[in-house]
């Protein structure tokens, strides 16, 4: 008879440690031209304004790794989507919707009515997820993001009303 193992646990969680921070670092460093310090990440957590979710997966074996997370400030009853970030190698598995569910969720707990985020019109897949969650374009930054390459690309600005 073949036993089966359990499959590992993903959850959401918050910032319990350093390591998570040293983890986000990480993460954000794979996913953008221009990563967060340990101290810009520190510091932003360290505001009354913001907030961060992360996307942990628990192995058979109770370790913990944090593959994925957000952080979110509130300011003046909007919120703005500072940055998400997922695992490179852990893309296109629903994590990034995990996240943002799970922060639209809390901001509308906290009676938020809308949410703001920015990003690389250059990036098709988070805009496709953005877009497929009700976000819509309200403004354009135009050669805000540049490509390495001596490109620029426009920033989008995005908007989507929980209220």
């Amino acid at each position: 008879m073949i036993e089966f193992l359990p499959r590992p646990r993903i959850f959401l969680d918050e910032v319990r440690n350093e390591a998570d921070i040293e983890a986000m670092v990480q993460i954000h460093a794979a996913g953008f031209r221009r990563g967060w310090s340990i101290d810009e990440i520190e510091k932003l957590l360290g505001e009354d304004t913001v907030f961060a979710i992360l996307l942990r997966r628990e192995s058979i074996l109770g370790v913990r790794r944090v593959l994925g997370f957000v952080l979110v400030r509130t300011v003046a009853g909007q919120a703005e989507i500072l940055t998400i970030a997922v695992d490179p190698g852990r893309r296109g598995r629903g994590y990034g919707r995990q996240l943002l569910e799970e922060a639209m969720r809390r901001l509308y707990r906290d009676r938020v009515p809308e949410i703001f985020l920015e990003v690389d019109e250059s990036n098709p897949a988070a805009l496709a997820l953005y877009r497929r969650l009700g976000f819509q374009e309200v403004g354009r930054r135009k050669g805000y993001y540049a490509d390495g390459k001596g490109g620029h690309s426009a920033a989008l600005v995005m908007r989507l009303q929980l209220r």
